[in-house]
């Protein structure tokens, strides 16, 4: 497997984003060595905060959120999902797979020996995040899960059929995309911060293939992997919150179905930002953080 690596000298001068860099190799099924990326705040001992992203985005997003979290005396990693911020990208399409991010996102995992912790997810890390509660319960202690969701082959939305088929045949990533409908109007500092890990688009196979994963179809290679994992999270009795975004059009609608089949989610305080879309990081960090540590101090 051919990977690419984002030179380092992408990631200088970036808003608001002054984090060192924390590195670890996994191994892909192949032999190939993978290296991914987490940003890491707050005292080393302590239960652990992890962060996961959606697609396109990398840790970036969580950049107004990790200060504010460390400072109430919480460590707080975010992770750069594989093809994506600092972490290596795998350089052809058909080297992503859904059971190829689960497993290296679990080898991620199970490589730092993060027990205790408290997971917020959104997109694309919530449905990952989500597979590795399933598969590993004993490590968390408590899931907020974010505009997200885990597909069960169950048919697509009209949103997520214009998705998946605009993307089948990209060459590039449509960076619009993110704006308007999905965040708030970002400033060309910012927005030059997420194309950062992007020198050309051949880093881009990873983002440009996300969609293409998504198992809303019941044909789709990756359904069966999330019915296990949702039957497994049925069972999930530890504290489960719900914080999404009213104007999301990605996933909205999810959070019902997961208050009411996990048992960990039966009354919690679950929310709704009236104001925030589906990057709801960018658009509501204050009350995000708010709301993670009211849900912590339970």
């Amino acid at each position: 497997m051919k990977v690419l690596r984002t030179p380092d000298e992408r990631f200088g001068n970036l808003p608001d984003y002054n984090f060192e860099p924390h590195y670890t190799d996994i191994h892909d099924a192949d032999g190939t060595t993978i290296r991914i990326h987490h940003i890491e705040e707050g005292p080393a001992g302590a239960a652990p905060i992890l962060l996961m992203h959606g697609n396109p985005t990398w840790a970036f997003l969580y950049r107004k959120m990790v200060p504010a979290l460390a400072k109430s005396g919480r460590r707080v990693i975010a992770v750069d999902l594989v093809g994506c911020g600092r972490s290596d990208k795998p350089a052809a399409r058909d080297d992503y797979t859904l059971a190829r991010h689960y497993d290296w996102m679990s080898k991620w995992l199970v490589a730092n020996d993060l027990m205790d912790i408290t997971l917020f997810c959104q997109d694309w890390g919530g449905t990952i995040g989500l597979y590795l509660v399933s598969e590993f319960p004993e490590r968390f202690a408590r899931v907020i899960a974010s505009n997200t969701g885990l597909p069960l082959g169950e048919g697509e939305s009209d949103f997520m059929k214009m998705w998946v088929g605009m993307m089948r045949d990209a060459t590039h990533f449509p960076w619009d995309m993110l704006q308007p409908g999905m965040t708030h109007p970002l400033s060309e500092a910012e927005k030059q911060a997420y194309l950062a890990p992007f020198p050309s688009p051949e880093y881009e196979a990873g983002i440009i293939e996300f969609p293409l994963l998504i198992a809303v179809q019941n044909d789709n290679p990756g359904a069966p992997l999330n019915r296990k994992a949702w039957e497994k999270l049925k069972t999930f009795d530890k504290p489960f919150l719900t914080i999404f975004g009213a104007l999301d059009p990605v996933s909205r609608g999810w959070e019902r179905r997961a208050q009411a089949a996990i048992p960990g989610a039966k009354d919690q305080d679950h929310f709704v930002i009236e104001h925030a879309n589906h990057f709801i990081q960018e658009d509501a960090p204050e009350i995000l953080v708010e709301r993670i540590l009211r849900f912590l101090d339970r």
